[in-house]
């Protein structure tokens, strides 16, 4: 019997496809990694269709990748050693909401944006906020972030309890619903950011937030990247609780105004959002436009306006599809290193500098409030010289933010793309991550080849 008739006895005909344009378009994320086609699609609807998948992927001892809506940015979901991708379309249900323990229980397929409507009628929204519309269980996989972690936390901040199918199938639970426990190993921080490669998510239980009584956005708009910076660091160290400050280079601006029709400066610009109640809000406000001006801020313009903010902030999310639209037929790859706040300003010039020498095309963005930035570089993905120069952008900044005491990766994961900084980043820890590897999928089942570095 074959993999496709063992599969066939455990899944309707229709949730299994080698379809040639199905495979295809499960055979890439949206960064520049080559793509590889897998064996087999198949589209469980439940979590005890993904252990009988996992209990016959063991016993053929054929790779297991899974699969959301394909954002990832460091090849993650790319299935290189081919076998099944498990695709979690159909396991897209919010199964409960809690509103007074501010929890809500979803499955993996769930989208950011489906997960904001559904909330939205409980007065409560999901605070991470990456940009794409990517799954939630995808959001976990990867430790996502984003442009609101610098209040509210990332997504293992979140993260109260998963349901996880093992490599052998075997069904478990990392947490509860309980705000705290001392109890056990903390298995949700392990698993949150395991990309796939310890266990498939079938079920999230995440925490939620109330909506503010009041949000107010802002623009300040600097001459150098300097300033810009300083003054974000300024507002940090004033202990304002600003809920979202970005930064967005020169060459970003002038690709935003191009994309999303806007008339902003085209010079370094920081975007500022706050939450709150209306007193609270007008204090802060005041206070961050002293700190501004102390910066030489040259252009200030705050939106308390609920359309106004969705523009600017649409404008934001767009920076890295304004680029892709300026650039037809080219990649992005885009970088991801995080800094101690007090090296950011540092590790942005060192960034640009790397940027000009390769001559390369590319714009800086981030969320720095929590020391995180991207380098967005345009390259012809077929072109072995750009890519090559590309790469070497991204081992000096790498570099530079480990002799810091940064990481590779603030948001995006590692996948292939990050793979080879572990060991410099982890050192002797890289051997621990490997056992509980070993321990956890003996076969080397789970999306072998990401992450581990061997």
């Amino acid at each position: 019997m074959t993999i496709l008739d063992a599969l066939k006895k455990i899944l309707p005909s229709e949730h299994i496809s080698d379809n040639d344009t199905v495979l295809e378009q499960h055979s890439s994320d949206e960064s520049y990694h080559t793509p590889k086609l897998p064996d087999v699609v198949v589209f469980p609807q439940t979590t005890e269709e993904v252990s009988q998948i996992m209990k016959v992927a063991c016993e053929y001892k054929t790779p297991v990748v899974s699969y959301g809506l394909g954002t990832s940015l460091e090849g993650s979901v790319i299935p290189y050693e081919k076998g099944i991708v498990i695709d979690y379309t159909l396991m897209n249900k919010v199964l409960e909401v809690r509103p007074d323990d501010f929890l809500v229980k979803v499955q993996p397929g769930v989208t950011r944006k489906q997960l904001e409507r559904e909330l939205k009628k409980y007065g409560l929204f999901f605070s991470v906020d990456p940009g794409a519309d990517a799954t939630l269980g995808g959001m976990a996989a990867t430790n996502a972030s984003g442009t609101t972690s610098v209040k509210y936390g990332i997504m293992r901040d979140q993260v109260r309890d998963l349901e996880v199918v093992l490599a052998d199938g075997t069904i478990i639970h990392t947490g509860s619903m309980a705000a705290k426990s001392s109890s056990g190993y903390h298995l949700n921080g392990l698993f949150v950011g395991s990309e796939g490669t310890l266990g498939c998510f079938t079920e999230l239980t995440l925490k939620v937030h109330g909506i503010p009584e009041q949000i107010m956005a802002g623009r300040a708009a600097f001459q150098t990247l300097d300033e810009a910076v300083a003054a974000v660091i300024s507002i940090l160290q004033a202990g304002i609780p600003i809920a979202r400050v970005e930064l967005v280079d020169d060459q970003s601006m002038k690709q935003i105004n191009l994309f999303s029709d806007t008339t902003y400066r085209e010079v370094p610009t920081v975007f500022l959002e706050f939450h709150g109640n209306e007193a609270g809000l007008k204090q802060d406000v005041a206070f961050t436009k002293d700190l501004l001006e102390d910066h030489r801020c040259q252009v200030l313009a705050f939106e308390s306006n609920t359309a106004a903010r969705n523009r600017l902030w649409e404008a934001r999310h767009n920076t890295a599809y304004a680029f892709l639209h300026s650039y037809p037929g080219k990649k992005q790859m885009v970088t991801d290193v995080c800094v101690p706040i007090s090296e950011l300003a540092g590790a942005i010039k060192d960034g640009r500098k790397a940027v000009e020498a390769s001559g390369l095309t590319g714009g800086i963005v981030g969320h720095v409030g929590d020391g995180n930035y991207h380098i967005l570089l345009m390259v012809d993905a077929d072109d072995p010289t750009d890519i090559e120069k590309a790469n070497q952008v991204n081992r000096q900044i790498v570099e530079y933010a480990l002799k810091r005491g940064g990481t590779c990766t603030g948001e995006h994961g590692v996948g292939i793309g990050k793979a080879k900084y572990q060991e410099a980043e982890h050192g002797n820890a890289l051997e621990i991550m490997r056992k509980v590897k070993s321990v956890l999928d003996p076969n080397n089942l789970l999306n072998p080849g990401k992450v581990l570095y061997d």
